[in-house]
C-alpha cells in the first residue's frame, strides 16, 4: 500500500498533527519506508514460535513486603519548607 499526499493530510487530520505543505512530500517519504518495513516484518515466519511476552528467559524472585522505614514522620518533615500540625504545607494557589 502506497500513501499519497491525501492520505499523509488525512492522517495529520486525524493525528491532529500540523504539516506544513514542504514537510508533505518528506512526510509520505517516511510514511512509505515505515509500510515497507512493515511488510518486510510480515515475511517472517512464525509457524511454532511460541509468543513472548518479554525476550528475557527469567524469573523475578519475590520477596515479603516488609515496611522497614516507618515511625521517621519527624525526620521526614525536617525536610518540609513548611508544616503545619504535622503535614507538609504549601501556599494556597486557588483563591
Amino acid at each position: 500500500m502506497a500513501i499519497n499526499n491525501e492520505m499523509v493530510k488525512q492522517v495529520a487530520f486525524l493525528a491532529r498533527l500540523k504539516i506544513d505543505e514542504d514537510k508533505t512530500e518528506s512526510t509520505k517519504d517516511e510514511f512509505n519506508a515505515i509500510l515497507n518495513w512493515i511488510e518486510q516484518l510480515q515475511e517472517v515466519n512464525t509457524e511454532g514460535v511460541e509468543p513472548l511476552f518479554s525476550v528475557r528467559d527469567s524469573k523475578l524472585s519475590l520477596r515479603q513486603d516488609e515496611v522497614t522505614d516507618g515511625n521517621i514522620k519527624q525526620d521526614v518533615l525536617k525536610n518540609a519548607p513548611m508544616q503545619e500540625f504535622g503535614y507538609f504545607a504549601v501556599p494556597k494557589v486557588v483563591e
